[in-house]
């Protein structure tokens, strides 16, 4: 029988950083590394090729507002944050598209 010891956090921590630094190996642009921060704070790691698009032909201000649109919400309301922030980026769209007609 294989007895598991509990890890202490010191070597967890260090597993983060290690496994923390080979992925920024392959970060090269800054649009890059924004996506990727947004996907991880929207917890939506599988669609992180969606933001980084997103990063590189959206005006980063309209991200922004729909970034602390979506940060304002009570945590205990947001089902999916993720959805809210699609839908608040098409909103600001939508609105954007307004103003200049």
């Amino acid at each position: 029988m294989k007895s598991t010891k509990p890890t202490s956090i010191s070597e967890s921590l260090q597993l983060f950083k290690e496994t923390l630094a080979k992925r920024q190996k392959y970060v090269k642009s800054e649009h890059q590394a924004y996506g990727l921060e947004l996907a991880k704070e929207l917890d939506d790691w599988k669609h992180r090729a969606l933001f980084i698009r997103l990063a590189k032909n959206t005006p980063r201000p309209i991200l922004e507002k729909a970034r602390y649109f979506v940060k304002d919400q009570l945590p205990r309301h947001i089902r999916s944050p993720y959805r809210l922030f699609m839908w608040k980026l098409k909103q600001i769209n939508l609105e954007e598209k307004a103003k200049k007609e």
